[in-house]
């Protein structure tokens, strides 16, 4: 097989193209995608948004898809997988030509961990982008025992598991989601929920007086969620989100997921012991590519939505 299919976006809604198979070099592995998730960030990337981040290529160029589950079909030297192993991956390199969304992927090894047991290829690529999101996002807010932390999105892929997570490091969370999401967000382990469309800050500060330590804002409300944090707290933007200032104090950062796998490793243990909830919201093959990005463009999906090749 010299050639296979791959999405490509840039120009606006993603194409399906037949792409020369990557080979993987040193330190490399090349996984048979068995599942590529499709996440918010993809729409971007599809749309040709990669200019904002000071690329300056063409922009229609730009392989698809960040979560890869699959499996080892070639190794490169150094790499220290093995053919056959069923792994997961996560993309983050934004300028690569052929990304997750195709039927072979390229990924340094450093991205790489060995896919959860007994967990099905399409729930696993669920998992890479949003729970290193959370993971990260955790670390620069400091959530730790005792500390309380402010999600919200709560309900949404990456905000479940900044629910989870939090809790499972002793964090205490007020999760802000829609109403009709309390009762799956007290089941990821939040004491405190505020609705949207509630005053948030003050309805945050009436259940933790004074504000809470941190925020992560994954529903990127800015300002509103800022004033639910202490002086002198943390205040944590995913990705692409639009950092207010660092009023009375508060530590304001962005993070971007990157690749990491002892820390995808730690969450494949957890996710096989049970802790984390993985959710998939729906399948679609590779050519019914624009149909996911639409629907998940419109909003109101709960969980991942994955690409099957």
């Amino acid at each position: 097989m010299t050639n296979m299919r791959a999405l490509i976006g840039g120009s606006g809604a993603p194409r399906l193209v037949e792409v020369p198979v990557p080979q993987a070099g040193p330190g490399q592995v090349r996984i048979k995608v068995a599942a590529a998730g499709v996440n918010p960030f993809d729409l971007a990337v599809a749309a040709g948004a990669l200019a904002d981040y000071g690329v300056a290529r063409r922009l229609d160029s730009y392989g698809l898809g960040f979560d890869v589950a699959g499996t080892v079909d070639q190794v490169g030297a150094g790499a220290g997988f093995r053919v056959g192993e069923e792994v997961i991956g996560l993309a983050a390199r934004l300028e690569l030509p052929v990304k997750a969304q195709a039927e072979y992927v390229v990924l340094d090894a450093g991205a790489v961990a060995r896919a959860p047991r007994e967990v099905t290829a399409v729930a696993a690529a669920t998992i890479p982008l949003n729970a290193l999101t959370a993971w990260q996002a955790l670390d620069r807010a400091g959530a730790g025992p005792g500390r309380t932390l402010l999600v919200t999105g709560a309900a949404g892929a990456v905000g479940g598991y900044l629910v989870e997570l939090a809790v499972l490091r002793g964090a205490r969370v007020v999760a802000a989601a829609g109403s009709g999401d309390e009762e799956f967000v007290r089941g990821l382990g939040a004491e405190w929920f505020v609705a949207r469309g509630e005053d948030l800050a003050n309805a945050v500060r009436a259940r933790v007086p004074g504000g809470v330590d941190a925020a992560v804002d994954a529903a990127v409300l800015g300002l509103a969620a800022l004033d639910a944090v202490r002086d002198a707290g943390a205040f944590v933007v995913l990705t692409a989100g639009v950092a207010p200032a660092g009023l009375r104090g508060i530590d304001v950062a962005t993070v971007f997921f990157r690749a990491d796998a002892a820390q995808l490793d730690e969450v494949v243990r957890l996710v096989e012991a049970g802790r984390l909830t993985l959710r998939v919201a729906d399948t679609y093959p590779l050519e019914k590519a624009a149909d996911a990005h639409a629907r998940l463009a419109a909003g109101g999906v709960r969980g991942r939505l994955v690409l099957v090749p």
